[in-house]
């Protein structure tokens, strides 16, 4: 099975670096075959037997723990579910916004019902969201740097953990993972 991991808040700042051919090392450590890294943000593709997939998450974030001593978060996906985040973002299908504004967040759940009540009363109108599932689409018109959509805006308000790609890097590690 193909899988594509991506490692929340590593690389950033300076703290929690973790070097990408020490990250696919690792990979292979605990038995995934085919592993390629993408970009210095922790994204990984790999490839695990169907009966290891539900396993791999808690395997990988323990053996970074293992070896490199802190806690890493990871958000893991199939090459179908890639698939189809590429093909339902609302932001193209049904508008064709430019793609330099457009990313996605991976939660580690789909988040409760109760905690979505009045999320949307808290934004700038100037970006916009919707969340589908475990993913939600956000649309930056200022730019990343300067929305508050961010990985702990949505952690405060779902209580899940989060991490965010920009749409080129989403459809690069689709396009990697074929």
């Amino acid at each position: 099975m193909k899988c594509i991991s991506m490692l929340r808040g590593i690389n950033v700042s300076g703290q929690k670096r973790i070097k990408m051919k020490a990250l696919k090392t690792l990979y292979e450590s605990i038995g995934f075959s085919n592993v390629i890294t993408y970009i210095q943000s922790g994204n990984v593709i790999f490839e695990c037997h169907d009966t290891e997939f539900i396993e791999s998450k808690n395997q990988i974030e323990k053996a970074i723990r293992q070896t490199l001593n802190f806690p890493v978060t990871v958000m893991i996906r199939t090459l179908n579910e890639f698939q189809n985040i590429i093909q339902n973002n609302p932001f193209l299908r049904d508008r064709n916004e430019d793609i330099k504004k457009l990313h996605v967040t991976f939660l580690s759940d789909a988040p409760l019902e109760s905690s979505l009540n009045g999320i949307e009363t808290v934004t700038d109108k100037s970006d916009e969201f919707v969340i589908d599932g475990r993913e939600i689409y956000i649309l930056c018109n200022k730019g990343y740097g300067r929305t508050k959509l961010t990985n702990s805006f949505f952690e405060r308000k779902l209580n899940v953990s989060a991490t965010t790609r920009n749409w080129k890097t989403v459809h690069e590690l689709y396009t990697l993972s074929k």
